[in-house]
């Protein structure tokens, strides 16, 4: 019995400990002017937490953590509009990387850069359902790299965070 209460306090302090880590990067990033005339281009320092949760807590574990952080952040340092984009965003994205590692086929580098791609495609698609109108995939080709790129990034550094604190987390 002990035992199993050890591991839900472990769980749940490695949870919050994710959430407000990708809370910080996500105030550090609306700190960061990006100059780009293209909407919606990104660094995505969070999706750093999203990616090292992936592997280390599984996807259910980094699922939860992804949410609660888009809708913090969404409170925090947006509206409800930034929040939908958010969330769209941030499932598409999900569903990508979790089916890519299932697979087996993929580095990490590799299923973070089409998370973040896929992240622009989710918040594109509710761009054009809310405006009504598909011609914001004008900005699909830009979006699809500056996510890639930065998906890139990230993964490179997930890789490396991953591999050094799996030798101190069982």
């Amino acid at each position: 019995m002990q035992n199993r209460k050890t591991d839900r306090a472990g769980r749940t302090a490695r949870y919050g400990m994710l959430i407000a880590l990708a809370f910080i990067f996500s105030y550090i990033e609306a700190m960061i002017p990006i100059p780009f005339p293209v909407p919606g281009i990104k660094l995505g320092l969070a999706n750093l937490v999203t990616i090292v949760g992936l592997y280390m807590v599984g996807p259910a574990g980094t699922a939860a953590v992804s949410v609660v952080r888009v809708v913090l952040v969404g409170f925090t340092f947006g509206n409800l509009f930034s929040m939908w984009y958010g969330l769209s965003g941030c499932i598409i994205s999900l569903i990508c990387m979790i089916l890519l590692k299932r697979s087996g086929r993929f580095s990490i580098l590799g299923i973070s850069a089409a998370g973040g791609a896929a992240h622009n495609v989710g918040q594109l698609l509710i761009a054009a359902f809310l405006v009504e109108n598909n011609a914001v995939f004008v900005y699909l080709p830009v979006l699809l790299a500056a996510g890639a790129a930065a998906g890139s990034l990230i993964g490179l550094l997930g890789g490396l965070v991953v591999e050094r604190v799996e030798r101190y987390l069982p």
